[in-house]
C-alpha cells in the first residue's frame, strides 16, 4: 500500500494507523466470539428485540415512533417487537398523560435486570482476558482505553453524529 510521506495516509485518504487498528479490532472480534458469555448466546430474544432493549436502556422511556425510527422500521413492526417484549416481561408500555395517542415504552424491572445480567456477564469475560495479560500489557490497554474514552467523548459532542 502506498502512503503519502507527508501525512501517512493510504490511497483513499484513510490513515494507515487507523486502518491497521480497524483490522486489529476485526481480529479481536474473531478471537472473542468463541468466548462470548453463554448467557448472551442462550438468550431468548431476537436482534430487533435486543435493539429495543438497548434503546430503552440508553434513553429511558421512549415514544413508539422513536423506537420505530431507531429500528428503521414501520410503527406496526416496532409495535410487534415491543408487544413480544411486553409478553416476556422486559418492557412496560404506558400512555402519555394528557395525550392517549402517544405510547411510551420503558424497561420493566425484569428488563433492567436482564440488561444488567448481560453487562455483568460481558464484564466477567473481559476480566478473564485482562487476567491473561502481563502488567506491561495491562498498562498499554489502560492507556489505550483512556484515549478511546476521550476520543469517544469528543465524537459524542459533535453535532449531527
Amino acid at each position: 500500500m502506498k502512503t503519502s510521506a507527508a501525512n501517512g495516509t493510504a490511497k483513499g485518504g484513510m490513515p494507515q494507523v487507523i486502518q491497521g487498528i480497524q483490522e486489529s479490532l476485526e481480529q479481536l472480534e474473531t478471537v472473542i466470539v468463541p468466548i462470548l458469555p453463554d448467557e448472551w448466546l442462550a438468550t431468548d430474544i431476537t436482534m430487533p428485540q435486543l435493539k429495543v432493549l438497548l434503546i430503552l436502556w440508553r434513553t429511558g422511556a421512549t415514544r413508539m415512533s422513536e423506537l420505530a425510527t431507531g429500528l428503521d422500521v414501520t410503527m406496526a413492526t416496532a409495535t410487534g417487537v415491543v408487544d413480544r417484549l411486553v409478553e416476556k416481561g422486559y418492557v412496560v408500555r404506558e400512555g402519555l398523560p394528557g395525550d392517549r395517542r402517544v405510547v411510551i415504552s420503558r424497561l420493566s424491572p425484569e428488563g433492567e435486570e436482564f440488561m444488567k445480567r448481560l453487562r455483568v456477564s460481558g464484564r466477567v469475560s473481559i476480566g478473564r482476558i485482562l487476567e491473561a495479560m502481563t502488567p506491561e500489557q495491562l498498562s498499554i490497554v489502560a492507556q489505550g482505553t483512556e484515549a478511546f474514552i476521550q476520543a469517544a467523548r469528543k465524537v459524542a459532542r459533535l453535532p449531527g453524529e
